[in-house]
């Protein structure tokens, strides 16, 4: 198995971290904080945990619903699942720990437990080792109290393997969303076993010796993930370049497929469903989502999959030469063909045809193509013949062409000929599950291709990737991390300075407070305001007046005031109130039962 750059640099495993362990053993955030995340709305059928709406399940009724995925589906896919439930609910309460607390110490954010405080578990550390100049992480929880243990042991008794799978995934998603590097976590004793107490071991990837059985539970099918590469035993669906394509050293890394979020496992359970059959597919996606890993993948587990995979951008191929290139030529069909060529239809020829940026073909073009799909024969450009062909062929495009044929500049009939079996690829913005997953990836990935020795990433670029909103999706997160391994220092960490150099906006929060274009910074201790925008110049000089006037307002107020004013002003519609604060509608109704305010009529 290949070493990675990063392996060997950091070396076996280390017991101790020196004095920053005793300084993180006693910081926690206060009981009170933590309580004060949750509200309830009966009136409205609410339960808020921050701005994230949750409920409450009976145990006896999770434990049935276990035990049916169970008996229904086997042990290995159950367990599985609730790992990636568990990956995304972790991921999630990391989210609402860096929002609600975004200067709060990491080490208290790892110990708020909002899982002890869901209901789940009751969480006992006995090892908690971080060193962040290394970028290294192992701990050590007693778990007592366990739900998953309960109902597995009221429902099939003692047996041979841990079973508190959830609560396994949750350590995974939430440690690798704090610490922007992948975390892996093991359950070596549990109370399923016949064990007085369940124990789990959380570790960095890199501490482990091998993490290929720990990914593919969190990997929603089987081609997810590459067994070939530790480093990328996880999932990516992004795209790399063409140089990289033939390099046989970075191969696992580009074939690799990498996602635990639902959005992402749910495309991958319809490529896995369409893929057997010989259906023509239509990926949809903005720019930069993957649609080509995920066109070849549709190829490497259908059954042509030992035939031929031939790609078209569409785009890149001028309207003078688009129907050449796809259907081939005749030696003598027009001045310099001095031979014959085969086009990529008879090259794909018992394979898959992949045909990128379908939406730009010209409409002659697009007559063409839709004859060779609906006769299964093409003539080439000068030839007097048919040739029948037997192609699968899959097509992607990032606009929309129900708009483009309601336009007139997509042909009807051609849309429906390609539209058999669509698939949406999700934008990395619905996607911040994997985030952190997608990271680690591309670190690996650029350290051992350009022999760098850069051991993670700072706490401040963690948050601006979990907030950034990634206009470039997969495609742009690559190559901020390829930057960012190419600028950092051997032996450091990126931080935001090695990043965002080249006009990308950054989330307000990271670096100032800002509404429109006015922006607060903090200079001197004081407020400076600086571009000051219309709506922003108000506020701000009324914070500074309570400044002047040595009077504390606090941000929890500033905020009320907001929604009470935007409530107000739109007449007690919630949906309208959003809108002009530019948050969700269940955002803003968690901090209206927050502040204690009513629905008005008509929301």
């Amino acid at each position: 198995m290949k070493e990675t750059q990063r392996e060997k640099k950091m070396g076996a495993p280390v017991e101790q971290f020196g004095a920053f362990e005793e300084l993180s053993r006693n910081v926690r955030l206060p009981l009170e904080d933590v309580t004060s995340c949750l509200s309830f709305s009966p009136e409205e059928g609410y339960i808020w945990l921050s701005d994230q709406r949750m409920i409450l399940l009976h145990g006896s009724a999770f434990g049935a619903l276990r035990r049916e995925l169970i008996d229904s589906l086997g042990v290995e896919k159950a367990r599985g699942l609730f790992t990636r439930m568990g990956y995304i609910a972790g991921a999630r309460d990391a989210r609402i720990e860096q929002s609600r607390w975004p200067g709060a110490p990491l080490t208290a954010l790892y110990k708020a437990q909002l899982h002890s405080f869901e209901g789940m578990v009751r969480v006992e550390p006995v090892r908690f080792h971080f060193d962040q100049e290394k970028g290294q992480f192992d701990g050590e929880y007693l778990w007592h109290h366990s739900i998953e243990a309960d109902e597995h042991i009221a429902a099939y008794g003692l047996g041979t393997s841990a079973t508190c799978w959830m609560l396994t995934g949750y350590a995974m998603g939430h440690g690798s969303t704090l610490l922007g590097q992948l975390v892996i976590a093991r359950e070596v004793s549990c109370r399923s076993m016949g064990d007085s107490v369940c124990r789990l071991v959380v570790k960095s990837a890199d501490l482990w010796d091998d993490i290929a059985e720990d990914m593919r539970r969190l990997n929603a099918e089987d081609f997810v993930g590459s067994p070939a590469s530790r480093a990328s035993a996880v999932t990516t669906a992004g795209d790399f370049s063409n140089d990289l394509k033939n390099d046989s050293a970075m191969a696992p890394y580009q074939t690799a497929m990498i996602g635990a979020s639902a959005a992402f496992n749910s495309a991958c359970h319809q490529l896995r469903r369409v893929a057997q059959t010989d259906a023509t597919v239509l990926f949809t996606g903005e720019s930069g989502v993957g649609k080509e890993m995920f066109a070849n993948m549709l190829h490497r587990i259908s059954p042509r999959a030992d035939q031929p995979f031939v790609a078209v951008n569409c785009a890149a191929i001028p309207d003078t030469l688009i129907e050449t290139e796809l259907f081939g030529v005749e030696r003598g069909a027009y001045t310099g063909a001095n031979a014959s060529r085969a086009g990529r239809f008879e090259r794909a020829n018992k394979g898959t045809l992949f045909l990128d940026e379908i939406g730009t073909l010209s409409p002659i073009a697009q007559g063409k193509l839709l004859r060779a799909l609906q006769e299964g024969e093409i003539e080439r450009v000068g030839g007097e013949c048919c040739i029948r062909i037997d192609v699968r062929v899959v097509a992607a495009t990032n606009v929309d062409l129900r708009q483009a044929v309601r336009e007139g500049s997509f042909r009807e009939d051609l849309f429906y000929r390609l539209n058999v079996f669509p698939i949406q690829l999700p934008p990395l913005r619905w996607r911040k599950d994997d985030i952190p997953l997608l990271m680690n990836h591309f670190l690996n990935f650029y350290c051992d291709k350009y022999n760098r020795q850069v051991i993670g990433f700072s706490p401040a670029v963690i948050k601006a990737f979990l907030n950034y909103e990634f206009p470039g999706n997969i495609r742009e997160l690559q190559n901020l991390v390829e930057r960012g391994v190419i600028s950092a220092y051997d032996g450091g960490v990126i931080d935001l300075s090695n990043l965002f150099t080249s006009g990308e906006a950054l989330p307000r929060d990271v670096l100032s407070i800002a509404l429109g274009t006015g922006r607060a910074m903090l200079k001197n201790d004081k407020i400076e305001v600086v571009e000051k925008s219309s709506e922003a110049k108000d506020l701000f000089q009324l914070l500074l007046q309570f400044q002047g006037n040595d009077t504390t307002l606090s941000l929890d107020k500033i905020e009320q005031t907001l929604v009470e004013n935007a409530v107000s002003m739109s007449k007690g519609n919630y949906s309208a109130a959003a809108r002009l604060l530019g948050i969700t509608r269940s955002q803003l109704a968690y901090r209206c039962e927050k502040y204690k305010m009513t629905e008005g009529e008509g929301s």
